[in-house]
């Protein structure tokens, strides 16, 4: 049933290839100011989708299938499209911040077929606490150095480097969104292993 939750969820795998795009040009400051404000708008229609559907008791299995769906494709596309155009770059540490963001992508493929692999046994896993910081810290991640492209001139000087306020923020939230996200991978990975023979 395509209730308005659901349709939500939609638009936003539907935005995807349009932020994709906005994303393809370093440099291009409108385009990514645009991305930024995409991306903000998709992060919105997040919130309400499921806060709209626990409301009007309107939560469906297509709405439960679709939304983490959604949330892992966006993610996934903004975090390859940002290091293949290079912005996944900074002081002290070079081009290795893509760490940060294959940590990201590995634990949520892992994750999800664990879910899967545990779904199958009727083993639900509840998202804990730290999950919910490890997506704040993502969402935040992800929209300041989507910004920090479209505000090249925001900048401050620390250290004898010149630093861009924006990017800098989502470098550092990247990696805290990393961390958690080993954390939360082996709280998850703990709770299978005790399902497997």
């Amino acid at each position: 049933m395509l209730s308005l939750p659901n349709i939500l969820t939609l638009s936003r795998i539907a935005m995807i290839p349009l932020l994709a795009a906005l994303l393809w040009w370093p440099g291009w400051e409108i385009g990514y100011l645009a991305a930024f404000a995409l991306y903000s708008v998709m992060g919105v229609t997040d919130y309400f989708d499921g806060m709209l559907a626990r409301q009007s008791g309107t939560v469906s299995k297509l709405g439960i299938f679709l939304d983490p769906i959604a949330d892992k494709i966006m993610v996934a596309s903004v975090i390859l499209v940002l290091t293949a155009m290079g912005v996944l770059r900074g002081p002290y540490v070079g081009d290795a911040h893509v760490i940060a963001g294959m940590i990201i992508l590995i634990r949520e493929i892992a994750v999800s077929g664990l879910r899967e692999f545990l779904g199958g046994l009727q083993v639900s896993v509840p998202v804990s606490k730290l999950a919910k910081w490890k997506t704040t810290c993502q969402i935040i991640a992800l929209g300041s150095l989507i910004l920090g492209q479209g505000m090249p001139w925001w900048n401050v000087e620390a250290g004898g480097i010149i630093h861009n306020v924006p990017h800098t923020v989502g470098l550092v939230t990247l990696w805290g969104a990393a961390i958690l996200t080993l954390i939360t991978g082996w709280d998850y990975l703990r709770v299978g292993l005790k399902h497997m023979d």
